[in-house]
């Protein structure tokens, strides 16, 4: 937990900047009747409704820099994420000399990943270019990427959503509206606070 709250309290660098990754599931669910709107305004949907599979919504956030990218997948496997995780590295900072990459410690994040996808210089080059800081068991809330993934349910998808490429525009507006105001992360939760209220998780000595 400290180690990552440190990494949040750092000033923001563009040579060394601090990433967060998450990744949440979304089932696919369309109509099975269409929806109407009755002579009072209420929108009436059917409670019976069709399920179209599921995709997988890959947040990545710089809390500092007011960016994030979302990247929407079929599934969620250790392939997935090294082709995020280069993308990172390659094409969101290609000039960042380190890149401290906070996420949760999911048995998908797997170095051995990239070199499935990559030659081994490539591989080795992106990963000497990351800093791997992972959130505690049951420490997710740790993560700011997850707490965007939650303001993007609740602002950015709306009602059912049936299909993967609906999935994405709605993911894409979201993301672009975010984008355009540049808005950092105030996060104000630091490691002197978490010793105070939160010490039932230290030791007693």
């Amino acid at each position: 937990m400290e180690e990552v709250l440190d990494a949040y309290a750092r000033p923001c660098d563009p040579l060394h900047p601090v990433v967060c990754l998450d990744e949440s599931p979304r089932q696919l669910i369309g109509e099975k009747r269409k929806a109407f709107t009755d002579s009072h305004g209420c929108i009436c949907e059917d409670y019976e409704y069709a399920r179209n599979g599921t995709a997988d919504i890959f947040m990545v956030t710089e809390p500092l820099g007011g960016r994030r990218e979302i990247f929407v997948r079929d599934r969620h496997t250790r392939l997935e994420w090294a082709e995020i995780t280069a993308h990172i590295v390659e094409n969101m900072f290609p000039d960042a000399k380190k890149i401290t990459l906070i996420q949760d410690n999911l048995a998908a994040h797997k170095k051995s990943a990239l070199y499935e996808l990559f030659s081994p210089e490539r591989a080795r080059s992106i990963l000497s270019r990351l800093e791997f800081v992972f959130t505690p068991k049951h420490g997710s809330w740790l993560n700011i990427a997850e707490i965007e993934l939650s303001v993007l349910t609740r602002q950015g998808l709306k009602g059912r959503i049936p299909t993967k490429e609906e999935l994405v525009r709605q993911c894409d507006e979201w993301c672009a509206m975010r984008n355009e105001k540049g808005a950092p992360v105030d996060w104000q939760f630091t490691t002197k606070d978490a010793r105070i209220k939160l010490k039932h998780l230290y030791p007693s000595i």
